[in-house]
């Protein structure tokens, strides 16, 4: 009698703790694999890569303010100036990118905000730091770095 009830005892002490005892040798898969880490049967998407996002006006002028204002050495006002102007006419043509005119239309329509730059710069700005302003313009903001290099050769070739 002693023996069947130690018996029944053990036997539902192993049923009641047989989870616990499957949790520690399996990982705890996801799916209840008792039998350890396995593959799922269920496949993996391949997630495409990441497209960079366009960068919008400000973001442009950002990047682009530090040698605008080292090159033209524009004070708090002007710098103010120049970045509305920029980021004004930059999204403008951003906005005509997406409309996707006609390339007749959309040259007439580029050539329209870049008259309006320039009148706006030509009325912030003083007169030389504008015309410094178009040259770097036509040089791609470049024009700093390409004028340093020609002055080192210079200086080197007359020591």
């Amino acid at each position: 009698m002693k023996n069947k009830k130690a018996l029944i005892l053990f036997a539902l002490l192993g049923i009641f703790f047989s989870d616990a005892l499957i949790a520690q040798y399996g990982y705890g898969n996801r799916y209840g694999n008792r039998y350890g880490r396995q593959r799922s049967t269920i496949p993996q998407a391949q997630t495409p890569p990441k497209e960079e996002e366009a960068l919008t006006a400000e973001q442009i002028v950002d990047e682009q303010m530090p040698s605008i204002t080292e090159a033209l050495e524009l004070n708090p006002f002007e710098e103010a100036v120049v970045r509305t102007t920029l980021v004004k006419s930059i999204q403008q043509r951003i906005e005509l990118s997406i409309l996707q005119l006609e390339p007749n239309k959309m040259k007439e329509e580029l050539e329209k905000i870049r008259d309006t730059q320039d009148e706006e710069l030509k009325a912030g700005l003083p007169e030389d730091k504008y015309f410094a302003f178009v040259e770097l313009q036509e040089n791609q903001f470049r024009a700093k770095k390409k004028k340093s290099k020609k002055k080192k050769k210079k200086k080197k070739s007359k020591e």
